[in-house]
């Protein structure tokens, strides 16, 4: 079963979590590592990195590309790729993509970021009514 991880600045990432448990009515099947000012990057790569290895496939999912978050998570995701585990790294994230995450195929990590990808994409509309 693929684990779906967030690493994001906090308090985006609990609040995104938060925001998923209501629209399912239940708890999420997620990890959430949120990233403050404070933390040492160094460290929260190690700490990643042991929780894509204690996985049989991980799409882990930020919030800006480039920004500390997002270099975290390719560091943990290049090395746990490298060891041979599988893993995937997904950024640009909205609440369209974590809900996909957590209701798509969880048997397929490649199939799954497709999915929460296009999700993505098809959640940005432009809803207003020109005259």
């Amino acid at each position: 079963m693929v684990r779906v991880v967030l690493v994001m600045h906090q308090p985006l990432g609990s609040a995104f979590v938060h925001c998923a448990g209501h629209v399912l009515g239940c708890e999420p099947d997620i990890v959430l590592m949120d990233i403050t000012p404070a933390d040492s990057p160094e460290d929260k790569v190690n700490q990643l990195q042991a929780i894509l290895a204690d996985a049989s496939a991980t799409l882990v999912l930020t919030d800006i590309f480039g920004a500390t978050p997002f270099n975290i998570a390719r560091k943990a995701v290049e090395a746990t790729q490298a060891q041979g585990a599988r893993a995937e790294l997904v950024t640009g994230t909205n609440l369209c993509m974590i809900i996909k995450a957590l209701t798509g195929p969880r048997d397929n990590l490649q199939e799954l970021v497709e999915l929460v990808r296009a999700s993505g994409a098809k959640g940005i509309v432009s809803a207003c009514c020109t005259p």
